[in-house]
C-alpha cells in the first residue's frame, strides 16, 4: 500500500490518497487476459457454427475445370493443371518412369487411396534402383499414423519436425512449417503448386499446379536439395548441389526460408503490383494482406488498374475467412474488386499481371506464408503462361459472385462486431 500527496485548492493542506497497487495490478492482469481471450473465444464460436454449417452445406459442389495446357518459356515447357486428377496422373507417370532420382516434398500427404498410390509408386521406383528422397511436414500430418510414412531402406524420408522450439516464443527462425509442394524426377521434369496429396484434392478442391519439362527444372531441384541438406539427419545422405547454366531466366523460383530470415515471395508480389498498368488478377485460398501489399493494391486501383481478387466464399479455415473480411471494406472502398468462389474450396495461389507477369506456387498472401513458413513460388515473365492463367482466372470467375460494397455495408451488425473482436488474431495467420 502506498500514498500519493495531493494539495487541496481550498486550504492548500496536503491530502494523501491511498492506492492499492496490488489491486491495480490484478485489474490490469484481468483486463489483459480478457483482451487476449476475447478473440480466441470468438474464433471458437465461429468454428463451432461453421462445423454445423458444413455438415448441412458441405463444400462439394461441382466446379468448372480445364484440361492441362502447355506453353514454352524459353527452352522449358510449362503446363498448367487446374484439376487434381489430371495432375496426379502426370505426377505418378513421372515417378513410374523415373530412371535415376525422385525428389518429393509435400505439406499434407493423406493415408487414403491417392496417398497410398503415391507411396507405392515411390517404393517401386526404389526397388528398381532409383534414388528416392521424401520430405513431409510432421505437424500437418499429425492425424496420419506414423507407420504410413515407414518406407523400405531405398526411400530416404525426412520428417520436418512437428514441434519447433521457437513456436511459443514466436521465433520466426525456429517456428516455420514446411508448406512447400515439389516433385522433381531425373532433373528433367518437375512440379510445383498448391496441391497437397490426397483423394479429397483430386476432385473436390480447385487448385493450380505447374509442371516444368526442361532446364528450368533446376529451379525446383535446387530448392529441394537446399531444403534436404539443411534439415537432414547426420545419418542421411548429403545431396549434390549443382549449378545452373541459365542466367537471368524468365522463369525463376522465389523461396522463403525462415531459418535465414529470407522472404523473397512478398518482394516479388510488391514489385509486380507496383509495375501494373492494366490489370491484376489474384487467386488466393487465404487472403490476409499486410499493410504494404494492401497499400500497393489500392495504389494500383487508384491509377486505373483493374484489380481483382478471387477467394473462396467459404474456405476450409473459417477463422482465416473472418480475418480476411476485415480488409474487405478498405479494399472495396479503394476500387479493388472481390470475387467469392461458390460451392467448393479454391486453394490456388496464383497471380497474373498485365498479361506478362505470373506467379504459381505454395504461398498464400498472409503472414504465415509471406513471413513465416518455408514456401516456394515460381515467378514467370511470359505472355503465353500469363494467357493460360488469365483463362483459368476467367473460368473461376464464372463460378464466383462479385461482392459489392453496398452488400458489404449491409452485413449484420453482429458480423461487424465479430470481425473487430477477432482482428488481433491476424498476426498469427
Amino acid at each position: 500500500m502506498s500514498t500519493v500527496p495531493f494539495r487541496s485548492m481550498k486550504d492548500a493542506s496536503p491530502v494523501r490518497v491511498q492506492v492499492d497497487w496490488r489491486r491495480v495490478r490484478r485489474f490490469a492482469a484481468r483486463t489483459a487476459l480478457l483482451a487476449a481471450a476475447a478473440p480466441v473465444a470468438a474464433a471458437g464460436v465461429v468454428m463451432g457454427l461453421e462445423r454445423v454449417r458444413r455438415h448441412q452445406y458441405p463444400l462439394d459442389s461441382p466446379f468448372p475445370t480445364a484440361p492441362p495446357s502447355s506453353t514454352d518459356v524459353d527452352d522449358t515447357q510449362a503446363t498448367v493443371y487446374t484439376f487434381g486428377a489430371d495432375l496426379y496422373a502426370a505426377m505418378l507417370d513421372a515417378i513410374r518412369g523415373a530412371r535415376h532420382q525422385v525428389f518429393l516434398e509435400t505439406y499434407i500427404w493423406k493415408d487414403d487411396e491417392v496417398g497410398r498410390e503415391f507411396k507405392q509408386a515411390l517404393v517401386e521406383a526404389a526397388d528398381r534402383g532409383v534414388e528416392v528422397f521424401v520430405v513431409y511436414d510432421g505437424f500437418a500430418n499429425l492425424v496420419i499414423p506414423r507407420s504410413f510414412y515407414d518406407m523400405p531402406p531405398g526411400v530416404h524420408v525426412l520428417r520436418f519436425p512437428a514441434m519447433r522450439p521457437g513456436l511459443l516464443m514466436l521465433d520466426v527462425r525456429r517456428s516455420g512449417r514446411d508448406h512447400r509442394k515439389i516433385l522433381v524426377v531425373d532433373d528433367e521434369v518437375s512440379f510445383v503448386g498448391g496441391y497437397n496429396i490426397g483423394t479429397l484434392y483430386a476432385t473436390k478442391w480447385r487448385d493450380t499446379h505447374l509442371r516444368l519439362v526442361g532446364p528450368s527444372t533446376w529451379e525446383l531441384r535446387n530448392a529441394f536439395v537446399d531444403m534436404w541438406n539443411r534439415w537432414r539427419s547426420p545419418h542421411q545422405p548429403l545431396l549434390q548441389d549443382v549449378g545452373s547454366q541459365l542466367w537471368m531466366p524468365r522463369l525463376r523460383a522465389a523461396r522463403n526460408a525462415p531459418s535465414e530470415l529470407v522472404f523473397p515471395i512478398r518482394g516479388i508480389y510488391l514489385d509486380a503490383i507496383d509495375r501494373a498498368c492494366s490489370h491484376i488478377y489474384i487467386t488466393q485460398a487465404y487472403f490476409i494482406p499486410d499493410e504494404d501489399i494492401q497499400a500497393a493494391l489500392l495504389a494500383a486501383a487508384a491509377r486505373g488498374v483493374d484489380v481483382r481478387v478471387l477467394v473462396p466464399e467459404r474456405s476450409n479455415h473459417v477463422v482465416a475467412d473472418w480475418l480476411a473480411r476485415g480488409h474487405y471494406d478498405t479494399l472495396l472502398r479503394g476500387g479493388v474488386r472481390i470475387f467469392l468462389y461458390q460451392g467448393a474450396m479454391i486453394h490456388a495461389k496464383t497471380a497474373t499481371i498485365d498479361a506478362q507477369w505470373s506467379t504459381v506456387g505454395t504461398a498464400n498472401i498472409d503472414r504465415l506464408s509471406l513471413t513465416g513458413n518455408y514456401e516456394i513460388n515460381l515467378e514467370v515473365v511470359d505472355e503465353g503462361l500469363a494467357a493460360q492463367l488469365e483463362s483459368a482466372f476467367r473460368m473461376d470467375e464464372s463460378n464466383s459472385r462479385e461482392l459489392t460494397r453496398d452488400e458489404w455495408l449491409r452485413r449484420h451488425p453482429l458480423t461487424k462486431v465479430a470481425e473487430r473482436v477477432m482482428a488481433p488474431l491476424r498476426p498469427f495467420l
